[in-house]
């Protein structure tokens, strides 16, 4: 981008955040505008992951009550809420199992999971170091290594395999150069739920080549198998090596507990090195909010709030075999779970970014385009793994968790539409 570019500005900008994509969801509601809606046909939103129900009653009393009290107005320490901490590393017994080997001392809280992420790959790489996505990736994983001039290294998943990445691929990517593998499960674009043993995979993976693995849990709630993984149970590890050595779990509150406006978000790992993890943090957010940490920590409100997680599980459960079950012929789900369902859409030829544009603006249906989740880098990779980018661009994240049952059925009403409404003509086998 040149300066002339720039508009009024008279300096110039970082290579960093130049060479950065802009925000997608921004992007996505940009062309929801453009959609005239009617009281029959409102905008039907599935781009964001956003919780599609309010935070239980109970949660909100005890934010009302935080928020408003006077000892929450100041600093706690950099690492959050010793209350939360110890609370939360109970807590985490009911997904992990009652051996779960995680304490207090290994809890970091943070404002959002991005946060998270952000001061976790601050502390593991500098500039010109790799880390390991899976692609499609989530996009503020990728802008962000990208704005601290870490190089994304895209591990190719394929829609055959269910977006699944396979551990013998990502070893072929390993440098001397590779600081992480970071992985996304369930994930965020493509809903596929990686298997407890795929999990381990890559743990040993990362101990082998003694790097870290960073492992993005937001939608850990939302599955059907508990526990999630077993790389937190001693029964599990070799006892010369706990998980401590090299891995590094992240969590975000904004799902579960359906307060993403709260920010909250959570790093579990060795307190060696959560002590370099503070400096990240204290230089970028000194402390997370403190309302909604006392909230939590409230005596005994974490274990009530584990029923409503466990409905909102169920009711997400229903919302996705409603959109499997009304989507219309030839629109192929590659995989689903957690928020998300990966659908390739049956217009050949027609890229998934033009399309979710005009599902937008003429249909009133806001989705995401796999083109918002990699790059044009990635063309190589899928060629070199024998893909086509011609069927890779063709695959559009649907945000199942914030739209209701009856919304779900709309959106797929409208999609039936496309032939008519869009001139688009419809190209598929029996077996899609």
């Amino acid at each position: 981008m040149s300066l002339s570019t720039l508009s009024s500005l008279s300096f110039r900008l970082s290579r960093g955040v130049l060479s950065t994509i802009s925000p997608p969801i921004p992007h996505a509601k940009a062309w929801g505008t453009a959609y005239k809606p009617t009281a029959k046909r409102p905008l039907l939103d599935m781009s964001q992951g956003v919780p599609g129900t309010p935070p239980p009653k109970v949660l909100l009393d005890a934010l009302s009550q935080t928020s408003s009290s006077p000892a929450t107005s100041g600093y706690c320490h950099v690492l959050g809420e010793p209350t939360l901490r110890s609370a939360f590393a109970e807590e985490m017994k009911c997904v992990y199992g009652r051996d779960m080997d995680v304490t207090a001392d290994d809890i970091a809280i943070t404002t959002g999971c991005n946060m998270a992420f952000v001061a976790t790959v601050m502390s593991l790489a500098d500039a010109g170091d790799e880390i390991i996505l899976p692609v499609p990736w989530y996009f503020n994983h990728q802008m962000t290594l990208n704005l601290l001039g870490i190089k994304t290294i895209p591990l190719c998943t394929r829609a055959d395999e269910g977006f699944l990445p396979s551990a013998s691929d990502c070893e072929k990517l390993i440098s001397p150069r590779t600081k992480a593998i970071a992985l996304v499960t369930p994930n965020n674009p493509t809903g596929a739920v990686y298997s407890p043993a795929l999990i381990s995979t890559f743990a040993e993976l990362a101990q082998k080549h003694n790097i870290a693995l960073i492992l993005d849990e937001t939608y850990r709630d939302f599955v059907d198998t508990m526990p999630p993984h077993s790389l937190f149970s001693p029964s599990q590890n070799d006892i010369s090596k706990s998980w401590r050595s090299n891995f590094i779990h992240l969590f975000s509150f904004s799902k579960s507990y359906c307060f993403p406006g709260h920010r909250l978000g959570l790093i579990a790992a060795s307190p060696d090195l959560l002590k370099h993890v503070t400096t990240t943090l204290d230089c970028l957010q000194i402390c997370a909010p403190r309302p909604p940490q006392v909230a939590l920590a409230s005596p005994s409100l974490l274990p009530t709030l584990r029923q409503s997680i466990q409905a909102n599980a169920q009711a997400l459960k229903s919302c996705h075999d409603i959109f499997r079950a009304h989507l219309p012929p030839g629109w192929t789900i590659g995989s689903q779970g957690g928020y998300f369902a990966f659908v390739k859409h049956p217009f050949i030829g027609v890229p998934a970014i033009a399309l979710c544009q005009r599902l937008a603006e003429e249909l009133g249906v806001l989705a995401l385009p796999m083109q918002f989740f990699c790059d044009d880098s990635v063309g190589s990779a899928l060629e070199s793994a024998g893909q086509s980018k011609l069927e890779w661009e063709r695959w559009i994240r649907f945000s199942v968790a914030n739209v209701n049952d009856d919304m779900v059925k709309q959106v797929c009403g409208r999609l039936h539409e496309c032939g008519r409404y869009l001139g688009l003509k419809a190209e598929y086998s029996s077996s899609e």
